[in-house]
């Protein structure tokens, strides 16, 4: 081994500030990207979406909770029946979910007012789904789903809510970060 015959060169300390204003909003949205287990070409296009739609209402961060809250695999995963979201996407992808009496295997099939969830006759057979309707009836409600534990089968009786959906990030910096 040779030694240097000088010393090592000071580690460059990290500025105190913190991270510039892109730097937090890329980190706010990449978080709710991950919450909602999305890929950013999805993700923007529900921002776009958003911002179109929400031009009459003036409240983006509601109109957006509610479309990414609206989409099956998320439905899924609030009902209790997936333990994750990437599970209930998984789920969805298997065509184990009726939704009015049809197949579905798009996760990001959205759900509207009115529309009935059920689990489909041959994923009711499979082991994962045996005791799945006892575990439901221990998951506590949620507002806008009534979820019938008996039969695995669920209706969207209302719109979700901000308070409800409770988002990790703050959505305005999501807005701005897409704004530019």
């Amino acid at each position: 081994m040779i030694k240097r015959p000088y010393a090592a060169r000071p580690k460059r300390k990290r500025s105190s500030r913190g991270f510039s204003e892109y730097g937090r909003e890329m980190r706010e949205k990449q978080k709710l990207k991950a919450w909602y287990n999305l890929g950013e070409r999805q993700f923007r296009r529900y921002v776009r979406e958003t911002l179109t739609r929400g031009k009459k209402t003036e409240d983006f961060a509601l109109v957006l909770i509610k479309i990414l809250e609206s989409r099956l695999d998320n439905v899924i995963f609030r009902l209790g029946i997936a333990s994750s979201r990437t599970q209930a996407r998984q789920m969805v992808s298997h065509r184990h979910f009726l939704v009015n009496g049809r197949p579905v295997n798009i996760s990001s099939y959205l759900v509207k007012k009115g529309d009935k969830i059920a689990l489909s006759a041959p994923a009711s057979k499979k082991i994962g789904f045996a005791g799945l309707s006892a575990s439901l009836k221990k998951k506590p409600a949620i507002a806008w789903l009534a979820l019938n534990a008996e039969k695995v089968e669920a209706e969207v009786i209302g719109e979700p809510t901000f308070e409800e959906a409770a988002p990790p990030a703050d959505i305005s910096l999501i807005f701005a970060f897409y704004s530019k």
